[in-house]
């Protein structure tokens, strides 16, 4: 019987789900796992958030912004669109439930922390996503069915 690496083994799932229902069963609500390079996270409340996160991408330095003075009468001003509610995990991005269900959210949309504005499919797990904040949507930047990329800018909003 050989032994293996258990750094190169996938988390086994019949753990994890023992363990949803031990954080049920003792009013655990988050609980965070680390295994070689992967990480789990699993978070309840009010809807159960169970997300995979990848390592953080290294960091890249920015390109250097050029100074000095636009040619003819232009002028260079910076353009603040408002902040942005981001994608916390990669996977599929899904405005409603279903094809046949209304969108969570739509521009002009109010919302607070504990709004559902949209689904992101992960490992076939479809993980509701919570505003996080309070506002209005102002934009929405992604197309439904779309790939999303960790961090990637869903929503803009106006706080509020």
């Amino acid at each position: 019987m050989s032994k293996s690496n258990p750094e190169h083994q996938p988390f086994d799932l019949e753990k994890l789900k023992q363990l949803i229902e031990m954080m049920e069963e003792h009013d655990v609500t988050e609980v965070n796992l680390r295994h070689g390079e992967e990480q789990w996270r699993l978070k309840r409340g009010s809807s159960e958030l169970i997300h995979y996160a990848p390592p953080p991408a290294p960091l890249h330095a920015a390109p250097p912004i050029p100074v000095g003075v636009p040619a003819g009468n232009e002028t260079a001003a910076p353009v603040d669109l408002g902040p942005t509610i981001n994608a916390p995990t990669v996977g599929t991005f899904y405005t409603s439930a279903s094809p046949d269900d209304p969108p969570f959210v739509v521009k002009g949309a109010k919302v607070t922390p504990e709004t559902t504005v949209c689904l992101i499919e992960a490992m076939k797990v479809f993980n509701p996503i919570q505003a996080e904040v309070s506002g209005t949507i102002t934009e929405i930047l992604v197309e439904n069915g779309a790939a999303v990329e960790f961090g990637q800018p869903l929503y803009r909003y106006q706080p509020g």
